[in-house]
């Protein structure tokens, strides 16, 4: 197989370098991007020999390898590192959901298969709700339980001494019910500067909930140990205290319980009651999600979206999934047993959108916008629904699919669950385009840069960086067509999510970005529109409203190389030296 160059920027080839490709015991790298591809692309067609002879196997690992060199699709950045890399761990999914119990046994348990997790580079996810309240009785003893917030810190404190990369820590998600008797402190946990900084928080809330809100209902809190009431409170005012801390520091976010359950496919085996920690997949305890998304920017010809080209791409994506699911290594049994023997969900997603109404001519905050994602949701599920029932008339159906709402159906299956919407804030960086579905945030960056007659090795000089897409197309299309993050209403953020979880089986990650000047109430009004249009759970970033900026035009300078950082999916980045601190 001749090996072939992604085309990459400099900011691209550096992230590739230094998050992706193969080094040696000194840590000198040791391969090109186009061979890393070529690797990844031979390992994930593999388990092409199950179900056929070798030349599948040559055949399925050239077409990921086209398809990945192009960038029209690209696996999760973990899944780049990892895969055929003898050096790594092998484990290939990057977001956990681990159960929380209302014991300390089973919670330290869970702590330490999350302390496996993380120092195999994943994510976790967790519902503390079924952690008795804080000074609720233990054995007969009163007033001698610590209650879920104590319990998030230890573990925050914990997976925090877990370094990935060096210098990267674990992402996680912690989400209590709105019905736990300590949901107050819970809303109030992050308030504190510097506190559970490695997890992000959601409140969890049922369309009981809401409509309570609405109305200015009483709302029962209730001890998960005795099912009995603590105490009641005004379901708008607690509604208000979630609002008025995600306005000052971007947390909590809000997780609706009962959308996330509608689509279910295992319901028999447990309830989704938490997410991976960006929000993009709901899972049952001890299940994990392979992820890879669709670059939309590259599916376009003559000034259209290239519908065929798209089919291509979804069922070459799904096939590429599927087999990561073969060929990864499982953490814990338990996690085997429910992924690669049960479910095997998937997550093929896209990213690039941005940049797609860019060359398309189309406003992100318009009608054309939400319409044009709604019809390529409806799309990209329909094929991906069409590439895992070929699949299942191969290789199998998915293990737990006789106690499944398909079970029914008598219609094959491979995959539980086929399509999300991820971050994709490092891959969307080393593809090039715009992350996820998210607007472009700024058309223009400043970017230091070196040259070596400093002999402190510290930037002498300012780059003002364009967009590419925008320098491409900005004196095709009116300035209208350009639109950044802050210049959109908070609105147009929301029906965009919405518009493609009107489709997709899984979540979809999503900032609702707020101007510096918005208030409470546009916060309220955005989560209760999000619920209203059928999200899964929702997040609202005001500017400004806390030091961990994202994606500060302002950001801080790397500690290594003095360049300016970028938050982003998370955590800082410096697209010279990829130095990386994650702050959730």
């Amino acid at each position: 197989m001749k090996i072939i160059e992604p085309k990459q920027s400099a900011t691209a080839l550096e992230i590739t370098r230094k998050r992706y490709l193969m080094t040696d015991a000194k840590g000198k790298v040791i391969e090109t991007p186009g061979e890393m591809l070529w690797r990844v692309s031979q390992h994930m067609a593999k388990p092409e020999a199950l179900w056929s002879d070798n030349g599948a196997v040559h055949e399925a690992a050239e077409a990921f390898y086209k398809s990945m060199i192009a960038k029209k699709f690209v696996c999760s950045g973990k899944a780049m590192f990892e895969a055929g890399n003898p050096g790594g761990s092998g484990q290939l999914a990057a977001c956990f959901v681990l159960p929380i119990s209302d014991s300390i046994d089973s919670i330290f348990k869970t702590l330490g298969e999350a302390a496996v997790i993380h120092k195999n580079n994943g994510g976790t996810g967790f519902n503390f709700s079924k952690i008795r309240p804080h000074g609720d009785k233990v054995k007969n003893v009163p007033k001698a339980a610590s209650g879920p917030v104590d319990f998030i810190k230890a573990f925050s404190a914990a997976l925090s001494k877990i370094l990935q990369g060096a210098k990267r820590q674990g992402a996680n998600i912690a989400i209590v019910n709105a019905d736990h008797p300590d949901i107050e402190d819970f809303i109030k946990m992050k308030i504190e500067d510097g506190t559970v900084k490695n997890f992000n928080v959601s409140v969890g809330v049922t369309d009981k909930f809401m409509q309570a809100v609405k109305a200015k209902k009483p709302w029962s809190l209730i001890n998960p140990r005795t099912q009995e009431t603590v105490r009641t409170v005004r379901a708008d005012r607690l509604f208000r205290l979630i609002c008025e801390l995600a306005w000052q520091t971007a947390d909590p976010g809000m997780a609706f319980l009962d959308r996330m359950e509608q689509d279910n496919p295992t319901p028999t085996l447990g309830k989704l009651e938490a997410t991976n920690p960006c929000g993009e997949i709901p899972l049952l305890p001890y299940e994990s999600c392979n992820l890879g998304s669709i670059n939309l920017a590259l599916h376009v010809k003559n000034n259209q979206v290239d519908w065929d080209k798209l089919k291509t791409t979804v069922h070459l994506g799904v096939r590429f999934l599927d087999n990561m699911v073969e060929v990864n290594n499982f953490p814990l049994d338990e996690i085997r047993r429910l992924v690669k023997d049960g479910n095997r969900r998937i997550g093929l997603g896209v990213m690039g959108l941005a940049h797609l109404f860019f060359k398309l001519g189309i406003a992100y905050n318009s009608e054309a916008a939400v319409k044009l994602s709604e019809k390529l949701a409806k799309f990209i599920r329909e094929e991906a629904d069409k590439a895992t029932e070929k699949l299942g008339k191969t290789r199998g159906n998915f293990g737990n699919y006789d106690v499944s709402i398909y079970a029914d159906s008598n219609q094959p299956r491979r995959n539980c669950a086929t399509t999300m919407i991820a971050p994709t804030g490092t891959i969307s960086m080393f593809a090039d385009c715009s992350s996820g579905i998210e607007p472009v945030f700024a058309l223009t960056t400043k970017r230091k840069t070196f040259f070596e007659d400093d002999r402190a090795n510290k930037p002498t000089k300012e780059m003002i960086i364009e967009d590419p897409v925008y320098r491409q197309y900005k004196n095709k299309y009116g300035q209208k067509v350009f639109v950044t993050a802050h210049e959109i209403g908070w609105q147009w953020h929301v029906m965009m999510q919405a518009a493609w979880q009107k489709y997709f089986d899984n979540s979809v990650s999503k900032t609702i970005n707020l101007s510096h000047t918005a208030t409470v109430d546009d916060v309220g009004q955005a989560y209760m529109l999000a619920w209203k249009l059928g999200c899964k759970g929702t997040t609202v970033y005001r500017d400004g409203s806390k030091q961990d900026q994202v994606l500060n035009k302002s950001a801080e300078i790397c500690p290594e190389c003095s360049h300016d950082l970028e938050f982003k999916e998370g955590c800082w980045h410096c697209g010279h030296c990829v130095y990386s601190r994650c702050s959730l």
